[in-house]
């Protein structure tokens, strides 16, 4: 079988936040709290451990967007969703440490996330306009080229 692209979201643990997944009939809920917890200078890492994570394992990113608080990136890899999304998590980190703002044994993801198959064409471009447009103003944002 071979996967198709997905989407995933992944919260920070703290202050009970959390995100809902957004499917093609339900749209999206306001994440409920408001304290950032990545700024600039760590959403641009974790947007450059991601490109470069996919790069480097010959996955597609199509988009990602990085929050104060949570990823969402749609995907197309030859492994399952799960797999891509704790790569991304352990890469994310890594450069993260790398900065050494925080101290490298921090929580900084929930234990899992969302993970979403997209097989049709009308899913996978619901998705990026998901991501890409239905955020609030961009921050740490990558889309491919067409």
């Amino acid at each position: 079988m071979n996967p198709g692209p997905w989407i995933g979201t992944t919260i920070f643990p703290e202050a009970g936040c959390w995100v809902p997944t957004r499917s093609a009939l339900h749209p999206s809920v306001k994440v409920c709290c408001n304290r950032p917890r990545l700024d600039r200078e760590r959403r641009t890492a974790v947007l450059s451990a991601l490109r470069g994570h996919c790069t480097h394992s010959g996955w597609s990113l199509l988009a990602a967007h990085v929050r104060t608080n949570h990823v969402h990136a749609v995907v197309e890899a030859n492994v399952r969703p799960e797999k891509v999304m704790n790569e991304f998590k352990s890469y994310a980190s890594r450069e993260l440490n790398r900065l050494e703002n925080d101290g490298p044994d921090r929580k900084r993801w929930a234990r899992h996330g969302s993970t979403r198959w997209l097989w049709k064409d009308e899913d996978l471009q619901q998705a990026l306009q998901y991501v890409i447009e239905e955020q609030g103003e961009p921050m740490a944002l990558f889309v491919a080229e067409s």
